[in-house]
C-alpha cells in the first residue's frame, strides 16, 4: 500500500515501502491540469513482476555499474553477483529495489529505513540506510540519504525515476528540453564501463550546457537511432554542496523539473531500454524514449577507479546525500 504526501499547492506524491519506490508524482501544467509525471505501475505487484526498468526505487548499495562483478577494499577482493553483461548493476540481483522498506509517515515526509546485512549481495559490512522523502511547498520532492556501516564497504546511494513532463505515457521525451551544469563527462567502453577518462563535452552529443532537445543529437538525417539507442552516460557535475545541477522543460505543458544535488556525478539515461513489453500506469505501454532519468550519484565503477571521488564508507562515519527534484512551469 502506497504513503501519500500533499502539500498546500496540491502537489501528491506516492510512495511505495517496496523498494521506497516513487510511484506517482501529479503537479500542475501551466494551464493548472494535472497529472502523473513519473512512469510506473498501478500496484505494487507490477513493480515485482517488472524489475528491469527500476521505475522510481531507491538504488543501493551500489547505484551504477560496478566492472567485471569485483572490486578490492583494503586489499581484501569482493565478488558480486554479475547481473548486467558480466557486470554488476545497481546493487547486484537483489538490490535495495527488492525489499520492503520500514516506514513512518509524518506530515510531508517519510522516514524509510533498511539493514543490508554483511555480505548482502557480497557487499562487506552491516549497512544502515534510511532515506526520507519530503514533499516541501515550493513543489520540491527532496530526498535526503544516510547510512553507517560497522565494517568498511562502499555505498551509492540513488532514486531510479523515469520522467515524463508532458504525463506518464504520453509519447516521448525526445522534445523535452535538457540543460546540464556539467563540462565533461566520463567515457566508457564496453558495457558502459567507464575507461577512467573524464572527457570534455565540446563538440560533443554530451553537450548539454545550454538546453537542447533530448532527441536532437539521438537521430541522424536517416532517423537512425545514435548512441546506442539514446543516452546512459555520467555527467561530472559543477560545484558542490547543494546546487542546481540539471533543469528540463517541456514546451507543450509549460511543465519544468530542477534537479539540485550535492552528488558529484550525474547519470542521464533517455529510456533506451524500454520496448512496449509492459503497460505502466493507464495500460500505456512503455516504449524507448517515454521517460528519461536524471540520476544523482558518484561515478559509476569507482571501487575500481581510485582516480575518481571515494565511494568507501567506514565505521564511525556517516554517508550522506541530498537530492531536490523541483517542479514548476515556464
Amino acid at each position: 500500500m502506497s504513503v501519500e504526501l500533499t502539500n498546500i499547492t496540491g502537489m501528491r506524491v506516492r510512495v511505495l515501502p517496496y523498494g521506497g519506490i516513487i510511484q506517482s508524482i501529479e503537479v500542475p501544467d501551466r494551464a493548472g491540469g494535472i497529472a502523473n509525471v513519473v512512469l510506473g505501475f498501478e500496484n505494487q505487484q507490477g513493480y515485482a513482476d517488472h524489475p528491469g526498468p527500476y521505475f522510481g526505487a531507491i538504488i543501493g548499495r551500489y547505484g551504477n555499474r560496478i566492472a567485471g562483478g569485483r572490486f578490492t577494499l583494503d586489499g581484501e577482493s569482493r565478488e558480486l553477483p554479475r547481473n548486467d553483461a558480466g557486470n554488476t548493476l545497481h546493487g547486484g540481483e537483489t538490490g535495495f529495489d527488492r525489499h520492503v522498506w520500514s516506514a513512518t509517515p509524518g506530515p510531508s515526509s517519510l522516514v524509510l529505513q533498511h539493514v543490508s546485512a554483511d555480505g548482502d549481495q557480497g557487499f562487506p559490512g552491516e549497512l544502515s540506510v534510511t532515506v526520507t522523502y519530503t514533499l516541501t511547498d515550493d513543489n520540491g520532492l527532496r530526498i535526503d540519504y544516510e547510512a553507517v556501516t560497522d565494517a568498511p564497504t562502499v555505498v551509492n546511494l540513488t532514486n531510479h525515476s523515469y520522467f515524463n513532463l508532458a504525463g506518464a505515457g504520453s509519447g516521448d521525451v525526445y522534445g523535452h528540453l535538457l540543460r546540464l551544469d556539467a563540462d565533461g563527462f566520463t567515457e566508457v567502453g564496453d558495457g558502459l564501463i567507464p575507461t577512467g577518462r573524464i572527457v570534455p563535452v565540446d563538440g560533443t552529443a554530451m553537450d548539454f550546457r545550454e538546453p537542447v532537445a533530448i532527441g536532437a543529437r539521438i537521430r541522424d538525417d536517416e532517423e537512425q537511432l545514435l548512441l546506442g539507442g539514446g543516452y546512459d552516460h555520467n555527467w561530472v557535475l559543477r560545484g558542490s554542496g547543494l546546487r542546481e545541477v540539471a533543469y528540463v522543460a517541456e514546451p507543450v505543458t509549460g511543465r519544468t523539473l530542477t534537479v539540485l544535488t550535492t552528488e558529484p556525478g550525474l547519470q542521464f539515461y533517455s529510456g533506451n531500454f524500454l520496448d512496449g513489453t509492459f503497460a505502466g500506469t493507464g495500460g500505456r505501454a512503455y516504449r524507448q524514449g517515454d521517460g528519461f532519468a536524471l540520476e544523482t550519484q558518484h561515478f559509476p565503477d569507482s571501487p575500481n577507479r581510485p582516480e575518481f571521488p571515494s565511494t568507501v564508507l567506514r565505521p564511525g562515519e556517516t554517508y550522506r546525500s541530498t537530492t531536490i527534484y523541483r517542479f514548476g512551469v515556464a
